[in-house]
């Protein structure tokens, strides 16, 4: 695991606990408690929909690889 100091000289910048905290309490504020779940929500099934779709760009690619070499 990287240090803070080397994360801070790739990145420029590392959020301590006190930014960290309040990052989140305006998250909070802008969109309010009953906002938040459903934006959690959301991102959720955007990362499901994003690791499906380059699974089965996997297996399309593999099926077309094998399909290849069957066609030879």
């Amino acid at each position: 695991m990287l240090s803070n100091h080397v994360l801070g000289f790739v990145i420029g910048w590392v959020p301590g606990t006190w930014e960290i905290i309040l990052i989140l309490f305006a998250i909070l504020l802008l969109f309010g408690g009953k906002k938040i779940p459903e934006l959690m929500k959301g991102i959720g099934k955007g990362i499901k929909e994003f690791k499906e779709g380059i699974a089965g760009e996997e297996k399309n690619k593999s099926t077309t690889d094998e399909e290849k070499t069957v066609d030879k």
